[in-house]
This record gives C-alpha cells, structure tokens and sequence, in this order.
C-alpha cells in the first residue's frame, strides 16, 4: 500500500512538472520524508528496541573483526620490537670488537692473536674496516627499525583506545536499551491499568438504592413537618388574632343589641 501510494505520488509529480513546467521535486521529497516519520510513528515501540536490539547484536561481527585486527598489530609490534632489543644488542656488542680491534692497532704492534689465531696488522685493520662499515649499516637499519617500532607503537595505541571507545559506546547502547525496555515495560503496565474494565455495577445499584432511601426519607420528615405545621399546631399570628378578636367582638355586640331589643319589647308589651 505505502509502495503503491509513493509510486502514485511520484507519477503525479512528474505529469504535473512536464505539464505545468513547475518543478515539484521539493513537494516530493517532502513527502517521501513524511510518509517515512509516519511509516516510523506507526511501528509498535517493542519492534523498534528489538530492532535496536539487533542493530547492537550486529556490531559483534565488526567489533570481533577490529578486535583480531588488534590482535594481528599487537603481534606484529612484540616481533619488531624484539627485532629492535635484538639489533641493540648486537650492535652493542659489534662496538666493542671494534673498540677493542681499534685500541689493539693503536697500541702497535705487526702481529695479533684472537681465538688462537695470530692476523698480521693489516689483516686486523681490514677486518676492522668491515666491521665499521657493518656496524654503519647496522645502526642505520636499527634506527628506521625504531622509527618504524615508535610509529606502530603509536598507531597500536590509537587503535587500541579506539576500540575502547567503541566497547563502552556498545555497552552504553546496551544500558540504554535496556533503561528504554523498562520504561516502556513502565508505560504498558500503566496503560493495561487504566484501560481495566472494571464491573461497577454492583456498586453503581447500591449508590442508586442509598439515594433514594434518602429521598424517601427526605420527604417523609418533609410531611411530618407539613402536618405538625398546620394541623398540630396553634397559630400564632398576630394579625390573624387581631382579626379574631375583632369578630369575636363585633359577634358579641350584635349578640348584646339582639338581647337589648328583646327585653325592650317584652316591657312595652306588659
């Protein structure tokens, strides 16, 4: 789909730049670069640290190989190193024959003896000269020897604390992915947390059954007040006892007129 979708994408971009003559070669790109941060927010994150995982596992080959590369200059620099210790001391010894066939000739003489073979002078400051000559070429050859020592030395060095730093740099991708695989370990136990279906309706019926007791309760004191209020209850308003009064007293005089009236017949009738 995604391949069929850059495939549609580019076709279109190049109908419209031959078309149109607008070069539109930026919006593709742009759009490839989007299509693949989309194509990378969309893996799961346990596939990308095993990914990871992965990638550091493929740096064994290339860390193996630099390692026998170590290995191999480590050898290569012990041998001339000990080509070198053996070159100084047979240089040093090549001195002192020729220090001592050099003092022999200076303290005179026609005849020498060595290893109980007697050479005449000449024979002596010939093999003197040879000697010289070796000796030159010898301390020529052991100073490049040296040079050339110093200089693996050096670069066995470098390679050595490169490999180093590759090691720890492999080791802390290690740590790191692992601290990430935590997290994210973190992240998924807090999400399944969250996302329980807890059943609550047990709890939500209960909740439902307390209200209305309430309620009912509610309104049971609610008409126990109401009764007490106007039937229980006397009335103690000052303007409803001052009409009461009134008409309690307006009665009672119509009562006394009626009984006057009466009485005042009765006597005009005797």
């Amino acid at each position: 789909m995604i391949k069929k979708a850059i495939l549609a994408t580019s076709g279109v971009c190049l109908l419209t730049t031959l078309s149109v003559g607008m070069p539109l070669w930026s919006y593709a790109r742009c759009g490839w670069d989007w299509m693949k941060v989309s194509t990378t927010e969309m893996l799961p994150l346990e596939w990308e640290i095993q990914r990871a995982r992965q990638m550091i596992d493929d740096l064994k080959p290339e860390i193996e190989g630099n390692a026998k590369k170590v290995a191999r200059e480590k050898v290569e620099v012990n041998r001339l190193q000990q080509q070198y210790e053996d070159a100084s001391i047979g240089l040093e010894k090549s001195r002192e024959q020729i220090e001592r066939l050099t003092a022999d000739l200076k303290a005179g003489g026609d005849r020498f003896t060595y290893g109980g073979i007697t050479y005449t002078s000449v024979q002596v400051e010939s093999d003197l000269a040879s000697r010289f000559k070796r000796f030159k070429t010898k301390t020529a050859t052991a100073s490049k020897l040296e040079q050339v020592l110093h200089a693996r030395q050096v670069s066995l060095k470098a390679t050595q604390d490169r490999m180093t730093t590759m090691l720890d740099a492999r080791r802390q991708l290690e740590v790191e992915v692992e601290n990430l695989e935590a997290r994210l370990g973190a992240l998924r136990v807090a999400q399944t947390a969250t996302g329980i279906d807890l059943d609550e309706s047990q709890l939500a019926k209960t909740r439902s059954l307390l209200d209305e007791i309430a309620v009912r309760i509610d309104v049971q004191e609610e008409s126990v007040a109401v009764d007490t209020e106007y039937f229980d209850q006397i009335d103690l308003s000052e303007d409803e006892d001052a009409e009461l009064v009134d008409e309690i007293a307006e009665f009672l005089n119509q009562e006394i007129t009626r009984e006057d009236s009466q009485a005042l017949v009765a006597i005009q009738l005797d």
